[in-house]
């Protein structure tokens, strides 16, 4: 049975309804859910916020039947900053975790994802899926190669995330020439547990969703992860190079493609 969506609506945020209700859904997830903070969160008002906010475009699902004037309508959200976005304000927000050396002397055409969370009620449905097509529209339209951004697990015991974290290192780690690194100062190592005695089992029912997902469709990983005080995350860095997609995700960006042209 196809799932009713035709009261969902992806489009970019536009107006301060829109933003402000992005912004409280941040909050729900990454402040209420998951115990984050910031020095621009707004515990009164109950709006995650930082100062990338302004630049950034901002993908946005959302709900028709839900009430945007009590800014309850934005059901999933996904901020995209592209290099040229990043390169006018100056920074890319994984800068403050990873050196991001070696994606700025590539050459290639990056976004920037970041703040991807869906609203509790939605997870395990289309939501995610509708924001992915969307993702895909906007790629193509930019022109995007590389797509980057971190992605995070719960908690900052590092100890207790060993079986994913060397998962993903042994196995997932990004090609040399994309291979960025956590800064120095914050490097935490990923390879834990050696190769040898990894449990794939284990790894994959401690790794986060989104992690996986992107996994499978040739996402990689960057060296090192960082640990987010802050948000009370590990996070790591996860890249997808448009050339190398795994074959099922490049005919879904080939099928949106032809539909266009």
């Amino acid at each position: 049975m196809i799932p009713d969506t035709t009261h969902f609506q992806v489009r970019l945020a536009a107006g301060e309804t829109d933003f402000l209700a992005a912004q409280r859904l941040r909050y729900r997830v990454f402040v209420e859910e998951l115990g984050g903070d910031g020095p621009l969160v707004d515990h009164e008002g109950r709006f995650e916020r930082d100062a990338f906010d302004p630049v950034n475009d901002h993908l946005i699902l959302v709900d028709r039947r839900r009430d945007a004037a009590a800014l309850d309508h934005v059901v999933g959200v996904y901020r995209l900053l592209r290099g040229d976005q990043a390169e006018a304000f100056g920074r890319f927000y994984c800068d403050s975790e990873y050196d991001l050396a070696r994606l700025r002397s590539s050459g290639r055409r990056l976004l920037e994802l970041g703040r991807s969370c869906v609203d509790a009620e939605y997870r395990g449905g289309t939501a995610m899926f509708l924001l992915w097509n969307a993702l895909a529209d906007y790629v193509l339209e930019h022109g995007i190669e590389v797509l980057f951004g971190v992605a995070s697990f719960h908690g900052t015991d590092v100890e207790a995330l060993r079986m994913p974290l060397s998962w993903l290192h042994h196995h997932h780690l990004a090609p040399e020439a994309l291979r960025v690194r956590a800064l120095p100062e914050h490097f935490q190592r990923m390879d834990l547990v050696a190769r040898d005695a990894l449990d794939r089992r284990a790894a994959m029912v401690e790794m986060p969703a989104l992690i996986k997902a992107y996994l499978r469709l040739g996402g990689f990983v960057g060296e090192g992860a960082f640990i987010d005080r802050e948000f009370n995350t590990t996070d790591v860095l996860l890249l997808m190079d448009t050339a190398a997609m795994s074959d099922r995700h490049k005919g879904f960006y080939t099928r949106k493609h032809e539909a266009r042209a």
